[in-house]
């Protein structure tokens, strides 16, 4: 026997977040020699769970002599490429992926893939929502819940609904989805792409590189983005476009308020006022998910009551409550200006809009036209709203600065009267004053309760 046969291939983990942990859980399951570092603190959470697995790592540094003898280096997302170790490893020519691409090597299931710049959480929460209603074996995972390769190391399943990041999508190899979506795609991240749109758009597009005509792209017709790359850029999958503006023979289109769903001369409708997610970026999200579903051969009744008891996802358009007839609505995942227009464009009542945090280089000018006729009064909720003041100031007659929550759900209680809405829909990351969006978010509802 050759005794190399029996050396362990050595994975080093980089970065112990959700992804990294999941990853030294399936790769230890698989025989691997694992290594975790991470150059910031780990957690307790995540610390026990390296120790009971017997794992090695550690933290507040990377250690060169343990990271560049390595086989395979999984990196956690949140790590750009051009920091020095990584430039090292790949200058060795050690393979750097994502786990994405670590857990696909280990699972057989039917995988649907889900990007976008906006809208993948609700749409990957709606497709695990039909498939699970309609009997099927699935787990949810990637950017939501837990991660793809603890979800494969712990219960394998036979279909994965999966939202992916961009981040993620970068360290793909052979990965490959058999139903890729992408929702839209619009300038965000612009910093780990060189400031370069098209490089953003073509990450995006990483999801069906390896597709082949046995495999599935859906995507938003309506998105000049997607359609003028896709020109260029051809792929192997079958196309199943959806629009809300034209007519589309072989995907989704909304008539006269019917979604229409038409694969291989098979067709599914229902009545878009029945849904129980509101907006028309909704409508969207769900002819997206009930393509994918029609696709794995979900019944169409199923379908339908799925998507009318679906309760949606926390933190984007989220109906708080309602205080002497005035809708408190927390929009706090809406992190870039894009989202936010979504949000203002739902609005159908005089709106008190909570915006700010921390700007992304972000551009308001699209919004214009929906504040100019939708927004009562702007309260900005940030440590510098210089930006936000200076691109609404004259088009709406009420702009106050604030610099906590409990402040700003204060204001807006004065400011709103019947009949009226309260919309947190930031815009911008929330670093400058929280943890996080959901941080955000669950400090306005905490507020919301204290009136």
């Amino acid at each position: 026997m050759n005794p190399k046969s029996k050396i362990k291939k050595r994975l080093v983990v980089l970065g112990a977040g959700e992804s990294g942990v999941g990853t030294t859980i399936l790769g230890k399951k698989e025989g691997f020699e694992v290594f975790v570092s991470d150059k910031g603190t780990i957690t307790d959470h995540y610390k026990n769970v390296l120790i009971n697995f017997e794992i090695e790592w550690e933290e507040g540094q990377h250690t060169e002599a343990k990271i560049l003898n390595a086989d395979l280096v999984m990196k956690s997302p949140g790590i750009p490429d051009t920091v020095p170790l990584v430039k090292k490893l790949k200058e060795k020519k050690i393979p750097v992926i994502s786990e994405i691409e670590f857990a696909s090597g280990y699972t057989q299931a039917t995988v649907v893939g889900i990007t976008g710049s906006n809208g993948k959480t609700t749409t990957t929460m709606l497709t695990n929502h039909i498939l699970k209603e309609g009997g099927l074996n699935v787990g949810m995972a990637g950017n939501i819940g837990d991660s793809f390769a603890q979800m494969v190391a712990a219960s394998d399943k036979e279909n994965f609904v999966l939202e992916i990041s961009s981040f993620q999508l970068d360290g793909i190899v052979d990965f490959k989805p058999h139903i890729a979506i992408i929702t839209n795609i619009t300038p965000d991240h612009l910093d780990r792409y060189d400031n370069k749109f098209e490089n953003y758009i073509a990450s995006k597009f990483r999801i069906a590189m390896n597709q082949t005509e046995e495999d599935y792209l859906i995507y938003d017709a309506d998105d000049k983005v997607i359609t003028e790359w896709l020109q260029s850029h051809p792929v192997k999958s079958k196309l199943l476009p959806f629009s809300v503006e034209k007519e589309i023979e072989n995907g989704a289109y909304l008539k006269e308020n019917n979604i229409i769903i038409n694969i291989a001369n098979e067709q599914f409708t229902m009545p878009a006022d029945t849904l129980a997610l509101e907006g028309k970026h909704n409508i969207k999200n769900t002819m997206a998910a009930s393509t994918a579903a029609q696709l794995l051969q979900i019944r169409k009744q199923t379908i339908r009551e799925s998507l009318e008891n679906f309760h949606g996802v926390e933190h984007r358009l989220e109906k708080v409550l309602k205080i002497f007839n005035v809708q408190y609505i927390n929009d706090s995942k809406a992190t870039n200006v894009n989202a936010t227009f979504y949000a203002l464009d739902s609005m159908t009542v005089p709106t008190i809009w909570i915006v700010g945090g921390q700007d992304k280089g972000n551009d308001y000018t699209p919004l214009l036209p929906l504040v100019r006729e939708k927004v009562k009064a702007i309260i900005c909720l940030g440590i510098d709203n210089t930006k936000i003041v200076k691109s609404f100031g004259n088009i709406v007659d009420l702009v106050v600065e604030t610099t906590d929550m409990d402040e700003a759900v204060r204001m807006a209680y004065k400011i709103a009267e019947r009949n009226e809405a309260v919309l947190l829909s930031p815009a911008c990351a929330s670093f400058d004053l929280f943890e996080n969006y959901e941080d955000r978010g669950r400090q306005f509802k905490a507020a919301i309760r204290k009136l």
